[in-house]
């Protein structure tokens, strides 16, 4: 009987490191590759990734800005700039 409870106490310590390191492993291999991105402040342009799809402003003739009924697809490297860029 000691002998069940010596085997039995071996597999369950084991068994603990082992779920632990795999935790590890796996918390650790979640955060290769994750960034976060956090928008600028209003003195600094950004620049758009891939596939980027909004909905935009247009000048029109009486220099009022309307925002339009649809997305557009803006192309990757486009720079985008705060409104503090642009002369009114």
């Amino acid at each position: 009987m000691r002998k069940k409870t010596e085997n039995c106490r071996r597999r369950s310590a084991s068994g603990s490191r082992l779920t632990c390191a795999s935790v590890a492993l796996l918390l650790a291999s979640g955060m290769v590759g994750c960034t976060r991105t956090v928008l600028v402040t209003e003195d600094s342009p950004i620049r758009t990734g891939p596939a980027v799809k909004a909905r935009v402003y247009t000048l029109d003739p009486d220099g009022k800005w309307l925002l339009g009924d649809n997305e557009v697809a803006i192309p990757e490297g486009w720079y985008v700039v705060p409104p503090s860029f642009v002369k009114e």
